[in-house]
């Protein structure tokens, strides 16, 4: 059984995409990981340099969540709808039960971004 790398890859490439689906999630249930999860840190050490803790945090993603609406309350709605996809009726009672995550796990970058926006629609943001 002892098979090379390659001759797996080329066993891989005859298969479906359904199939090789199914595999990696076979092998993430098998190996008690995520796929997802394994390749992030391979990534994370060829652009860092050489700081251990510091760097990983800023990599991550990260929570963006409303802390309250301020007094422009009716801007504060029109953004989180645009930033979420909510209706109305929702994103109002998203900013009503403030503190409450606005948007979860998404890019530092991106979380950025929407602090600002909704900071300059008159609300208090935090990034966890």
């Amino acid at each position: 059984m002892a098979t090379s790398t390659q001759d797996w890859i080329d066993e891989l490439k005859g298969i479906s995409v359904l199939e090789l689906a199914e595999r990696i999630k076979a092998l993430e249930e098998e190996f008690g990981v995520s796929a997802a999860a394994v390749a992030a840190p391979v990534a994370a050490p060829a652009g860092g340099g050489g700081e251990a803790g510091g760097g990983e945090e800023e990599s991550s993603t990260v929570d963006v969540v409303l802390v309250g609406a301020g007094d422009k309350k009716i801007q504060v709605i029109k953004v989180v709808r645009a930033a979420t996809g909510l209706g109305l009726k929702e994103a109002k009672a998203l900013v009503d039960e403030a503190p409450k995550p606005v948007k979860e796990g998404i890019e530092r970058e991106e979380a950025e971004k929407l602090k600002a926006e909704l900071e300059e629609a008159g609300a208090t943001v935090e990034l966890k």
